[in-house]
């Protein structure tokens, strides 16, 4: 089974509030453009991490996501834990919601 919204959120919320707070602001701050909800963005990564395999990867635990803003974008660092060695792995920086 693939990642959801659901767990995107919980691992930006395990990150530390800090990180759920720029995807919250990056939303709210933009008014009154429109920029991608907190929720739309982790569907949008439950999708694409799922489109590049994590989903189906049972080897991979995902552990946390962090957030940074960059100006008018956020930028999405997935860490996952490679279980049959216990070492975590980072994914390429992703930006791409602005």
């Amino acid at each position: 089974m693939g990642f959801t919204r659901e767990d995107v959120r919980a691992s930006v919320e395990r990150a530390g509030d800090e990180h759920w707070k720029a995807l919250r602001d990056h939303h709210e701050e933009a008014y009154p453009a429109s920029r991608p909800t907190p929720g739309d963005i982790c569907k949008a990564e439950a999708e694409r991490l799922n489109a590049i395999g994590f989903g189906a990867a049972v080897e991979f635990a995902l552990v946390e996501t962090r957030v940074e803003r960059m100006g008018d974008q956020v930028r999405l660092t997935h860490v996952f834990m490679y279980k049959p060695l216990g070492v975590r792995l980072l994914t390429e920086l992703f930006t791409g919601y602005d």
